[in-house]
């Protein structure tokens, strides 16, 4: 029975089909991918330590070019003898980028710092112990991979400075750093390979990042450390890096002495190998084409006795797809398409009932009903899901989710709803603007968290004083509440709004320390008759322009206004 379903007809020779085919993908690619993959990390290492071999010998030869060139400048003999350190500055600062190295040193003939150009206010310290700065004392000029003070790891070039009587006056030492985030970033744009410069067997620099952060700080594997550092020999293989495979190339740095003080690393993770290496899937593509060919003309062949179903399951889906949710889905077949039809109609028949639900609530609230909720209940599963976030969203929407009272947005909607009315009944209709009194004086003081306590209060309190089921309240914003009163005059407003005034005036605000506070609010009032050409705007800005006053008469109050006194 199963060749005779709709599933038996199409994934049985299908899984045939593709099964032959990704084995015969696989194995091609397999093949093609692990002697490419080998190939290419290999010659692309090697090219990388010949750049780096390069990028060291430039480095070398700059710092010298750069000591040796400056020696020999009359305005650096005079400056160095006078003992000028802005006149040194001035002299050295420019040429650092013409000779592409990163710092000058400029001492006296005891090898105590006159000038660190790259950090002029860091002098008068020694550096008679580093051995460029020795031999340049003695008369030599010298180039060292060498550890400083300032900078933990580079090539220094030293050279004696002489005067005009041949009298050794002071010492020029420049060069290239290795220890910073800059040097590494550009080697790594260089080379394109993640780059690390230790000194001993800690990264001090690497463009290695693990979670956005770089792995700085962290040792160098202990068998490769005996390698690098012990022996001073260089090392090519894979290692792994925090959970990382490297193809990788470590070369240590050699001092005077003859030590390997420090090492810089090279390296390619293998995944990153391996992305840029899937070209040659083309290959294998290719192959996957004709594949898919064949096996497109065997499914066209089979699918073709069953597509008169699902063309019309297909044109049904169109109209739904398109927001035709009124559609009936009729089918006569009793296999998986049946079942899929039937199954659809429930579907469709389901998110029909939810939409008209929401359709109703929205309408509801639209008038002002901000409590109508449709009942969830009858759905399920993830539908039963759906509706209760509406539920949710409707409630977030509408209400102020501090003070569960409704919010601007629901006033705005009922004020219009009840200004139209008021129009064509040409009855009163009355707003209050109400404003807790020096509130962020009381935040300050007690808090943001009984801050909220006291909006709570307030807006329970206005919800009590306010009787008529037509009444309507609402957190306008911050520390400002609205409560507006259809078919209310001016009396009945200012009657409620000094009712809301002074029940709050006597309210206590509890307190987690068991201690009452209070709090008072000033009010405007206005009242207006709508008629042809008025707007509701106005209003509302009268309304706020009587509370503005209010505050202006000392607060605790309110202030009644007309429209036309604003």
């Amino acid at each position: 029975m199963f060749n005779k379903s709709f599933k038996g007809k199409i994934i049985l020779p299908t899984a045939i089909v593709l099964c032959v085919l990704v084995a015969v993908l696989t194995a091609f690619l397999s093949i093609r991918f692990s002697a490419f993959s080998d190939s290419l990390v290999d010659e692309k290492l090697i090219a990388n330590i010949s750049s780096l071999e390069s990028y060291l010998d430039n480095s070398t030869a700059n710092s010298r070019a750069a000591v040796m060139s400056m020696a020999q400048n009359p305005d650096v003999i005079r400056a160095v003898r006078d003992r000028n350190r802005e006149e040194i500055l001035r002299i050295f600062t420019p040429v650092l980028d013409l000779y592409r190295i990163n710092f000058y040193t400029i001492l006296d003939s005891e090898g105590i710092v006159l000038v660190r150009v790259h950090e002029p206010d860091n002098y008068g310290d020694s550096l008679a112990y580093q051995q460029n700065i020795q031999d340049a004392i003695s008369g030599k000029v010298s180039t060292y991979f060498e550890e400083g003070t300032a900078v933990k790891v580079s090539v220094r070039s030293g050279v004696p400075v002489y005067d005009t009587d041949g009298a050794l006056i002071g010492v020029l030492s420049s060069g290239v750093r290795f220890d910073s985030e800059k040097t590494v970033a550009e080697l790594k744009a260089y080379l394109n390979s993640e780059v690390t410069v230790f000194l001993g067997n800690t990264r001090i620099y690497t463009t290695i990042l693990r979670n956005g952060q770089s792995v700085a700080g962290t040792a160098l594997d202990p068998e490769i450390a005996k390698i690098v550092l012990g022996e001073k020999r260089e090392y090519s293989g894979n290692t792994d890096i925090l959970g990382e495979t490297y193809k990788a190339f470590y070369k240590p740095l050699l001092n005077a002495q003859d030590e390997a003080f420090a090492a810089i690393f090279l390296g390619m993770p293998l995944s990153k190998i391996k992305r840029e290496s899937n070209s040659f899937l083309w290959y294998g593509i290719g192959i996957g084409l004709f594949g898919l060919a064949v096996s497109i003309a065997l499914l066209s062949l089979i699918i073709s006795t069953i597509s008169r179903p699902i063309n019309i399951l297909a044109y049904n889906m169109g109209d739904i797809a398109n927001g035709n949710l009124h559609i009936s889905i009729t089918t006569n077949s009793e296999d998986e398409i049946g079942f899929l039809n039937k199954s659809i109609q429930k579907a469709v028949d389901t998110i029909q009932k939810l939409l008209n639900d929401v359709n109703v609530m929205i309408a509801e609230q639209a008038k002002g009903n901000i409590d109508y909720r449709f009942d969830a209940h009858g759905f399920h599963g993830d539908y039963k899901r759906l509706a209760d976030n509406i539920l949710e969203l409707a409630s977030f929407g509408m209400k102020d989710q501090l003070t569960r009272i409704p919010n601007r947005r629901s006033f705005d909607n009922r004020l219009e709803l009840e200004w139209n009315r008021a129009k064509r009944e040409k009855s009163p209709i009355s707003i209050l603007m109400i404003d807790i009194d020096r509130f962020k004086n009381y935040n300050d003081t007690f808090g943001h968290q009984q801050g909220d306590v006291a909006l709570q209060t307030a807006a329970n309190t206005i919800k009590r004083v306010i009787k008529r089921s037509g009444d309507f309240c609402a957190r306008w914003g911050g520390e400002e509440f609205a409560v507006l009163l259809p078919d209310t005059n001016s009396p009945g407003a200012a009657f409620v709004a000094e009712n809301i005034r002074s029940e709050l005036e006597k309210t206590i605000i509890p307190c987690s320390d068991t201690r009452g506070e209070r709090i008072t609010i000033s009010i405007g009032v206005c009242t207006q008759i709508p008629v042809s050409g008025s707007a509701v705007v106005r209003l509302v800005f009268t309304a706020d322009s009587a509370l503005y006053q209010a505050k202006e008469k000392g607060r605790n109050c309110c202030v009644f206004l007309t429209s036309d006194e604003a």
